[in-house]
């Protein structure tokens, strides 16, 4: 091979890695696109096309009355009806039927075992109201107060407490003749299913719509990390879309007065609403029928409001209609929302937030998964994954050890060849592709391995970083969260000093070293001393710092991708090892070639 190609195998290989690092830093804003025309609300309060009719929480269609805004915060006293499962507690008010208070049994804040449930809906009226709503929007002769809203009280009829065996129902009569009915019903773990119905026992047809919807007042509180999207999600006939909370605040179109939305037409399947990093809310219209599905933000109330709009539909006298949507409101575990997928859900695996290296992220998860599964450790899975991983990349790790073995047995002649060359450094190019050439040895071939641990790397780390599964998962001893830093620190010897270490907030967090990151810096170290070193004294210093300057970048990176890299590293080196030593050589423990055990006498130069 000459050196043109050797030049450009290497010249692709590092424009490749600069790709790669560019796409994980500056990832491209994500755009939501809006493939039809949006609908236009007309004056009977429907909409064009499939769309149904806004529900009242914003605003009525021009010409009837109605709740101007958000709903009312629900009177203390008003009834309230309990939710009792496994998975979730809460309760239902029935002023409006909202769900609106929600907690997550198998979930706490910290990792004290008294530390509060992770509260996933909130009433309004309290701190951070985010509930759902469904309901009726009314078209034709109808009106606003002729359908039950966001602030209607509800009787119940059937059933106390809401529990996977114990389904309630509701009812609400409009006093013109028409009554409303709505059965409640869960499972085991997150999903609601809502069936509503309506008997139209007046002497005239009339026209409704269904909907449902998930509105948050106020922006939330967020990770704010670039890798994570938090806000609106949604999959339209098997696209998915995503939307930040800043990007509501800026839809082009004007629906209503004081409100802004975007509207797409799903043709059969799909679903919308909020996601948080671990947890979510989202509406699920049935399975193979059109709806509209809806991003909203109302500017005076700072409302981030998902809507799941059916179509309109028409009720003759005597006649009763009825329709259904289920709602998901918990945490996004991997194997429940396979599940839920798996019974219908289109796409549903993909509200977890696997990244741009999805095919990778997602086999590597299920293989992690699997590995905790058996093992019943997440941190001894990452080290077996690690394993796993290598044991694939190990044909082309092979080559690579054996070339940088090579060319660590050259070393003497490189230094020889710099020395007699001087700074005529197209003179030392020259005679080290000679050397090279001679004793067939390809530089660039340690490249290739590299490339490929990468993305994985990326991955993990995108895994470890978005999947619930991570989270508060202990390994051993003192790392109780692998999704979170090392906690001990050098700075109080690691709990032998009574002094607390800097929260990770502080910018003195950075000199915090725990145990793990000081084994990555070392275990890197080690790692190098088996390569051969750069030539050049400039990036022969940069190299030997590269270790220890990660030690601290990655110090307050997640326990588990801290894990990963020194079983990687520890792998690595001891792989490298064995194959020099195969090849007739015999480094030490520092990688360094004792003279009297080299393969063979390099060639002199000339």
């Amino acid at each position: 091979m000459d050196d043109q190609n050797k030049n450009l195998i290497l010249a692709t290989g590092l424009s490749f890695l600069v790709i790669l690092i560019w796409f994980f830093f500056f990832p491209p804003e994500e755009q939501v696109t809006d493939p039809n025309a949006p609908a236009t609300v007309q004056q009977d309060g429907t909409a064009s096309g499939t769309v149904a009719g806004a529900p009242p929480v914003i605003a009525p269609a021009p010409g009837q009355q109605a709740p101007q805004g958000a709903p009312a915060a629900a009177p203390e006293d008003a009834p309230r009806l309990a939710i009792e499962t496994p998975s979730l507690t809460g309760s239902i008010s029935l002023n409006g039927a909202r769900i609106d208070r929600l907690l997550l049994n198998n979930y706490r804040e910290t990792l004290a075992p008294d530390s509060d449930l992770v509260n996933l809906l909130s009433p309004v009226g309290g701190p951070n109201p985010y509930y759902a709503l469904f309901g009726w929007a009314p078209g034709g002769t109808l009106g606003y107060e002729d359908v039950p809203g966001p602030d209607t009280t509800w009787s119940l009829v059937d059933g106390e407490t809401l529990t996977p065996e114990t389904p309630v129902t509701l009812a609400w009569d409009n006093g013109k003749g028409l009554v409303f009915n709505r059965k409640i019903s869960i499972d085991e773990k997150y999903m609601f299913s809502v069936e509503q119905t309506v008997q139209n026992n007046t002497q005239s047809a009339v026209r409704m719509a269904p909907y449902g919807l998930v509105a948050r007042h106020g922006e939330p509180e967020t990770v704010g990390f670039f890798i994570l999207h938090e806000g609106v999600v949604r999959m339209s006939d098997g696209e998915l879309q995503e939307v930040d909370y800043d990007d509501m605040t800026d839809l082009d179109i004007v629906a209503r007065e004081g409100a802004r939305a975007e509207v797409l037409d799903v043709a059969s399947d799909g679903w919308i609403g909020f996601t948080d990093k671990y947890w979510m809310a989202t509406i699920i219209p049935p399975a193979g029928t059109p709806f509209a599905s809806v991003v909203k933000y109302v500017d005076g109330a700072a409302i981030y409001q998902t809507e799941a709009r059916q179509p309109a539909m028409t009720i003759e006298p005597g006649a009763a209609a009825a329709t259904s949507v289920r709602l998901f409101a918990g945490a996004k575990e991997w194997e429940t929302i396979r599940a839920y997928e798996a019974s219908g859900v289109q796409g549903f695996i993909d509200s977890i937030d696997w990244g741009w290296f999805f095919f990778l992220t997602k086999p590597i998860f299920a293989v992690l998964h699997w590995l905790n599964g058996l093992i019943g450790n997440m941190g001894w899975s990452i080290i077996v994954l690690t394993l796993m991983i290598k044991a694939v990349l190990f044909p082309l790790a092979y080559k690579s050890y054996v070339s940088m073995a090579k060319m660590k047995e050259l070393q003497p002649e490189m230094e020889k060849i710099k020395e007699k060359t001087g700074d005529d450094r197209m003179k030392l190019q020259q005679e080290m592709m000679a050397l090279y050439k001679k004793e067939k040895v390809n530089p660039a071939s340690g490249c290739l391995p590299i490339l490929l641990q990468i993305p994985i790397f990326f991955s993990l780390y995108k895994v470890i970083f978005v999947t619930l599964e991570l989270r508060h998962a202990p390994w051993i001893g003192w790392i109780r969260d692998l999704s979170a830093p090392d906690p001990s620190s050098i700075l109080n010897l690691f709990g032998l000093l009574p002094y607390d270490t800097p929260s990770p907030e502080s910018i003195f967090f950075i000199f915090s070293l725990g145990i793990l990151p000081i084994l990555l810096g070392i275990s890197m170290w080690l790692q190098q001393k088996l390569n051969p070193a750069p030539t050049d004294p400039t990036q022969a210093m940069i190299f030997a710092f590269m270790p220890w300057v990660f030690m601290f970048m990655l110090g307050s990176f997640a326990s588990g991708l801290v894990l990963y890299w020194i079983a990687n590293n520890t792998i690595t080196f001891t792989q490298q090892y064995l194959i020099m030593r195969s090849q007739g050589y015999k480094p030490d423990v520092f990688g360094n070639i004792k003279r009297g055990f080299r393969r063979k006498k390099p060639a002199a130069t000339k």
